[in-house]
């Protein structure tokens, strides 16, 4: 880009910052106890292929019973993946703050 008052290259930059929202871990949870594995979608999207499967291979293998073990790992697993994803986030935005100053 060239400044049309003397046919200079332009020395202008932008900074764009991206904001994205953190992720709530009562919807995780809420989701996760609703609908199983597939409320896993929000907070980890293999997570959640990964227990969909899990869970109807040992749901057909147990005849149901295994919801008792897969549903509590599906809580656990996406409450840490919400708090992981959060913090990821936190530590991104301040290497952005940290590389702009």
């Amino acid at each position: 880009m060239q400044n049309q008052d003397n046919n200079q290259p332009s020395n202008n930059t932008v900074n764009v910052t991206v904001v994205s929202q953190p992720k709530s871990v009562a919807v995780s949870l809420l989701l996760t106890f609703f609908l199983g594995p597939l409320g896993m979608l929000y907070s980890t999207i293999l997570g959640g292929i990964i227990m969909f499967f899990v869970s109807i291979i040992l749901g057909f293998l147990t005849l149901g019973l295994s919801f008792f073990i897969t549903q509590p790992i599906c809580l656990v697993w996406g409450v840490v993946s919400v708090n992981s994803y959060n913090k990821r986030q936190i530590e991104r935005q301040v290497e952005r703050q940290t590389n702009a100053g």
